[in-house]
């Protein structure tokens, strides 16, 4: 789960890591009184979305304009970009060519900045570790900066039993060349930032740029958090500002039914019981000359109004051209899976090519009901011919 900016900064503020006045505004009048409650001569407008870039960012209506972050001098500046944002699709290189539409903004007190570093806490499942990653070179996108200058960054595994000590924030500082006498703060926002993570069951914080003012205090300018699905059960503060506007329909309507989905780019949708048999299924389908629609693990335990329900989302998709069914019945019995492609092939009208693969439990019963339904199904004999067979039937009915 992905929060904004403002919000990340907030949770932070909470545990006492210093951060930039802002409040956050739905119209520009708005945007300009915040201003003027802050007070000051400079201010910077943000566009909200859940997507990175978006300083250097386009406005689909303006991509000669300016990004989705700006400085404002004035009060009428303020407004000023706040009316050129507000409503209007922002795209970078993490939202894809569609965008994001902005629908607020966050309007905060100008800083003094002396210098740039970048910071970020995530999990490494590579070691099963807590990971933080420190670089001088804040401000740049962190793959940037691996590429041209890999020995600009320090990367820390931190053993989760004994968690952050002082020596480690210590030699994250001395590696940012953070002042002596500001050593002690350094090390202290490290702590409270792992403190943060963990209390949160935080998948990611990423501070970029994380400044140092000409005044010589730590200050997080931009902020990216992002949280474990798996615990959101245990987080209710968190849960309650989850933005569902900013998440795609599909992928929201699917986690509401505990279904494991992500949509893809491709023509042919899918639907799989367990995730490694799914990522398989999305490869053999692109080896075959076709493309996944969508990522779909309907789970081991599924019953027929879950099975029902993940074909309505996956048909909801229009880019969707063909359906393969890839189930192994384990747990998941081949009967059960056979009613749910019937039951919902019945309901939504089925339009578009469906093939079927089953294995394992009661699969001559499944394979039946598929024939007895008279539906215009194809039954595969194992995942290839499912595979070609799915691909093939797309081609033909394009």
């Amino acid at each position: 789960m992905n929060i904004h900016e403002y919000q990340a900064k907030a949770l932070l503020s909470s545990y006492n890591i210093k951060i930039p006045k802002g409040e956050i505004a739905f119209t520009a009048d708005e945007a300009a009184q915040v201003a003027r409650d802050l007070g000051g001569k400079i201010w910077v407008v943000k566009s909200q979305i859940h997507a990175g870039g978006r300083g250097a960012g386009k406005f689909a209506n303006n991509p000669n304009g300016q990004g989705g972050v700006r400085i404002a001098r004035s009060n009428k500046e303020v407004k000023a970009h706040a009316a050129e944002m507000l409503g209007q699709v922002l795209v970078t290189k993490q939202t894809g060519p569609e965008g994001k539409k902005v629908k607020q903004v966050y309007i905060e007190e100008g800083c003094n900045i002396s210098r740039e570093l970048y910071l970020s806490i995530l999990i490494d499942r590579s070691n099963s570790k807590i990971t933080m990653i420190a670089s001088t070179e804040g401000g740049m996108d962190i793959e940037t900066v691996a590429k041209k200058s890999p020995e600009k960054i320090l990367t820390l595994p931190i053993d989760v039993v004994s968690g952050l000590k002082p020596f480690h924030s210590r030699k994250i500082a001395y590696l940012l060349d953070i002042p002596e006498n500001m050593i002690k703060n350094a090390s202290s926002m490290m702590s409270s930032l792992y403190k943060a993570f963990t209390d949160l069951d935080a998948s990611l914080i990423e501070i970029n740029p994380l400044v140092i003012t000409d005044d010589d205090e730590i200050i997080v300018l931009d902020a990216k958090m992002n949280f474990d699905d798996n615990a959101l059960y245990r987080q209710p503060s968190i849960t309650s500002i989850r933005d569902e506007d900013e998440e795609d329909p599909m992928e929201l309507e699917a986690s509401k039914h505990d279904l494991n989905y992500i949509k893809l780019d491709g023509s042919i949708g899918c639907m799989v019981n367990g995730a490694g048999l799914a990522m398989a299924t999305m490869d053999i389908i692109k080896l075959y000359g076709g493309q996944p629609a969508n990522f779909l693990d309907v789970g081991g335990s599924a019953d027929k109004e879950r099975v029902t329900i993940a074909f309505k989302i996956i048909l909801s998709d229009p880019n969707v051209e063909g359906i393969m069914v890839n189930i192994f019945g384990g747990i998941m019995r081949c009967d059960v899976i056979a009613e749910g492609v019937i039951a919902a092939a019945l309901e939504v009208e089925l339009n578009v090519p469906l093939v079927v693969r089953l294995e394992g439990t009661n699969v001559e019963l499944g394979k039946q009901i598929l024939i007895d339904s008279g539906l215009p199904i194809v039954s595969a004999d194992n995942l290839a011919d499912a595979a070609r067979k799915i691909v093939n039937e797309v081609a033909k009915a394009s």
